[in-house]
Order: C-alpha cells, then structure tokens, then sequence
C-alpha cells in the first residue's frame, strides 16, 4: 500500500511514520511521499493510494478544493480530534475515507488504513458520529435506502459478522441457534441489499450501521 503523509511539521511527519514502522507488517505500508500542505502535495506528489492528513496541515475547505477529481482509486485518512473535517470529504469521489484522533495506537492506524483502502469508511464512534448523522451519502455516492430497518438482534449479528465471526460463533455469543442466525443473515441481505457477507458488512458501515 502506498502511503502519502501530510501534516504541517517534520516531527509530526516522523511521528507518522514512526506509528506505521510499528505495525505488525511493515512491508504493508510504504510511504511514498510526504508534504507540510495540501498544496505542496498536488504540486508533486507521485500517485498514493491512500492520503493520510493531520488536522493541521488541511482545512475543510482544502480538503474539498484539492481533492475533487476523478481519482476514485485515492483513499483518505484524517487524524483529527475535530468531527467536522469529516464535511470536507462526505460528497468527494475517494475510494474510502476515515477519521480518527492523533493519539490512535499502531493497530487502529493499521486497521483504519487497510479499512480506506478497501473502500470502506471508518472511524471512532465519537469522531464518527457526525458521518452517521448523515449516511445518505458516502465518498460522492448516494446509497440506497434500506428496504426495512435492521432489528435489534440483526444489528448485533451484523456487526459481529464485521469482525470476521462464522454463524457458529455468533450463535454461541447471542446465546441462540444456529439456524436463527441464519434467519438473521438473509433478513440483512435482504434490508441492505447484499449477496455475501462481504457486501453485507461493506453495505452496513456506509449506512452508520456498523463501526468497526
């Protein structure tokens, strides 16, 4: 994965890199390129697949005058403590995009940069709310109403098949069948439109419904 890193000053740029040396597998991250601006990133910066911004180094305004194009291969990461630099990205046509506080450890880095990277949106649930307040729109798409809303019990169930979890294991960590889990399954492809748990889970956290 190609990395790009912008944020305003050197020792926060080090500190950047010095979280992706940390992670488990470091041949999974490779930064490319490194700005102090927005500005000087679209100036020269070789093609990245996923941009990661400090608050700092970008304002919301920057975010939509030097983003929109029709890149949809890019992928944005904001470390931010401030929910409202998530308007700069809800209508640009990105990959994925996420938002997550400067302080995020090594394995919420990792995770949120392969989250992006495969088109998803992620984020704290505290810095993530102002995204679910508005899921009708995600990377410039507007997504499809649900054909019913999603139960209690169906809520659970997908968001345990968002952390990789078989129908066995969810039956055994809701305390009931097999056979309803599977129930529950299908009534979640059907309201979100899914053919694949995949698609299920994908579905789920570009309507809010899901934060991983």
């Amino acid at each position: 994965m190609q990395i790009g890193v912008i944020a305003p000053n050197l020792a926060l740029r080090a500190g950047i890199r010095v979280l992706l040396g940390g992670a488990e597998d470091v041949s999974q991250f490779e930064v490319v390129y490194e700005a102090a601006s927005m500005a000087e990133y679209v100036q020269a910066a070789p093609p990245v697949e996923v941009l990661v911004i400090a608050a700092q180094a970008a304002s919301e305004a920057d975010l939509e005058y030097w983003l929109p194009g029709d890149d949809v291969r890019l992928a944005v990461l904001l470390l931010s403590d401030d929910i409202g630099q998530a308007r700069g990205l809800l209508d640009l046509p990105i990959r994925g995009w996420g938002i997550l506080p400067l302080d995020s450890s090594v394995e919420e880095l990792q995770a949120a940069l392969q989250a992006v990277y495969e088109g998803l949106v992620v984020g704290t649930d505290k810095l993530f709310a102002f995204a679910l307040s508005q899921p009708q729109h995600v990377g410039g798409r507007e997504v499809d109403p649900l054909v019913g809303a999603l139960t209690e019990r169906e809520g659970q169930v997908l968001q345990l098949l968002a952390h990789g979890l078989a129908n066995k294991q969810i039956a055994l960590a809701l305390n009931i069948s097999e056979h309803t889990v599977k129930f529950h399954v299908s009534s979640i492809y059907n309201k979100l439109g899914a053919t694949n748990r995949t698609e299920a889970v994908r579905a789920g956290v570009q309507r809010g419904l899901v934060v991983l």
